[in-house]
Parts: structure tokens; sequence; C-alpha cells
């Protein structure tokens, strides 16, 4: 349900992503975390409690990307985690295609915890390109949904439209 503060009117809206195509896949490892005062790992297992000013972090990952854009990517999430529990991210990262080609990923979303210690991601992305095979990329909404568990991170990108 999505509410607009203009009309106050409430309409829903349904996407099913399973419906499309993936546009890529991503399978990153994390590769190292940048504290700013508390432990990482401490929040994660739950022996820490989100300190009443939020937490932040800077995650590092590293991983294989498939689908209509084959190669690695190589980033950083500056997640911010407020103190209700609301993880947000802030994702940048360089996609270098198997032919050697650069494609700039920006990032935002949400992640929340589930009883089973994974979280789900979703995130709001976009791309941009200058190399004619891969700037078709560059005018589209890309959604992803996925899962990040202990160091590992999956994740799956569709175009929004």
């Amino acid at each position: 349900m999505i509410t607009c503060d203009l009309c106050m009117q409430t309409k829903h809206y349904e996407v099913n992503m399973m419906e499309r195509e993936p546009i890529f896949e991503a399978s990153y490892d994390i590769t190292g975390v940048t504290e700013f005062g508390s432990s990482f790992e401490e929040l994660l297992t739950g022996k820490l409690q989100v300190p009443p000013e939020g937490f932040r972090a800077n995650i590092s990952f590293k991983g294989e990307i498939t689908g209509q854009i084959e190669g690695e990517a190589e980033g950083v999430d500056y997640l911010f985690t407020r103190a209700d529990g609301r993880n947000e991210l802030n994702v940048r990262a360089v996609i270098t295609t198997k032919e050697g080609k650069n494609i700039s990923f920006e990032a935002d979303g949400v992640s929340a915890p589930q009883p089973d210690g994974t979280f789900k991601l979703a995130e709001n992305a976009k791309l941009f390109c200058c190399h004619p095979e891969y700037s078709h990329f560059n005018g589209m909404q890309v959604w992803g949904v996925g899962t990040a568990k202990g160091m590992k991170i999956d994740i799956k990108f569709y175009p929004a439209f």
C-alpha cells in the first residue's frame, strides 16, 4: 500500500519480480568492514544493541556478476542502521565486464533481519556506462532483491518496467 501525502489516497501496487527475467545476478563475498566505534559482528550476532545515535559501517564486497552483464563487481555499502533497527543501504560499485569494460553501479535500499539469521535485501539501483554495448542500461531503473547471510550476499537485479 502506498499513501500519497498530497491527495491522501491509498493505492495498492503489486510488482511481481518473478515474472521478469533478471538483468543480472550477483554473488558477493564481504571482503572487509570498517567500523566507527561499534562492532559489526556483535551487532549481527545480537550481542550489541544499536546505539541511540545509530550504527555505521563501510562494508566492502567483491564478487561475480552473471546474466546480461558478465564479469566482476567490487564496491562498498555505506551501511547506516538507525536506532529503530532500520538498515539503510548506500552502495557504490564498479562492475568490470569480462571484456574489461567498467560500469558504474549505485544503489540505495534497505535490509531487514529474518529469524533464521539472514537479511532480506531490497535495492533501487542505476547503472552508467559510455560503452555502446552497455549504454542501453543508462536510462533503466533497476530493482534488486536478495539475501545476505554471514559474509555472503546474493541478489538479483530486475528492470523496474
